[in-house]
């Protein structure tokens, strides 16, 4: 009997290459502010985004905080007063059309998909995450999709697990694996709900926490060596 049955996966910059996305769909919002988006001013804005998504993660702040909020905070700190609603509206707009595929993720579903029972487990907002996956042709090789938007919870919280693990048939703790990028949501998110996982770490990235992964790979298609 294969050790895993169940795998699942995050989206974001692990089958998708967010910062990709993001990039492009900055580009045009600062494009419609009539200002330039310097490489200064992304990786900024980068930071501050994740510092706001690890706030939410942690229970800080609430999901509609976050996205009605983080525009206009952000822009204020060059000076423009911005309606943050909006323009959070007409970035998801935009970010809804960056697809692009971390690489190897394709083949590499393609390939699991008859011989493990594969779903998605991301946070985020339902109709940006589906558009973007059925886009990239990964949506139908996903027997479900889970959003945080749709359950109420995020990664890490183990209710956010206790949701999916519910709406899996026939499913067991110790058949299932966790592949994502995030320590702090994939594999805290795993360890919490008492799963094996396997960290994503192409930047070879220094962990730095008390959070221990079950494995750790560079390459998507270095997960054969865990599943074989």
């Amino acid at each position: 009997m294969k050790r895993y049955k169940t795998l699942l996966f995050d989206v974001d910059d692990t089958l998708l290459d967010f910062g990709a996305a993001e990039s492009a769909a900055l580009q045009q919002l600062f494009k419609d502010q009539k200002l330039t988006l310097t490489p200064e001013m992304e990786t900024h804005y980068k930071r501050f985004n994740k510092e706001q998504w690890w706030s939410y993660e942690a229970g800080k702040i609430s999901r509609d905080e976050l996205l009605n909020s983080r525009f206009s905070k952000f822009f204020k700190e060059y000076g423009q007063d911005v309606d943050g609603i909006l323009l959070e509206k007409k970035f998801r707009g935009y970010l809804r059309e960056g697809y692009q595929l971390i690489n190897g993720a394709f083949e590499l579903i393609k390939d699991l998909e008859s011989k493990y029972d594969l779903y998605i487990i991301t946070n985020g907002v339902s109709e940006t995450q589906d558009k973007r996956l059925l886009a990239s042709g990964l949506h139908p090789l996903f027997k479900n999709v889970f959003v945080s938007d749709d359950i109420g919870y995020q990664k890490p919280r183990k209710e956010f697990f206790d949701y999916v693990f519910e709406r899996i048939p026939n499913f067991t703790e110790k058949h299932s694996l966790v592949v994502g990028d995030s320590l702090g949501s994939d594999i805290k998110g795993a360890e919490l709900a008492g799963l094996d996982s396997c960290w994503f770490n192409p930047e070879r990235n220094p962990n730095d926490t008390t959070i221990m992964p079950t494995y750790e790979i560079r390459k998507l298609n270095e997960l054969y060596n865990i599943l074989k």
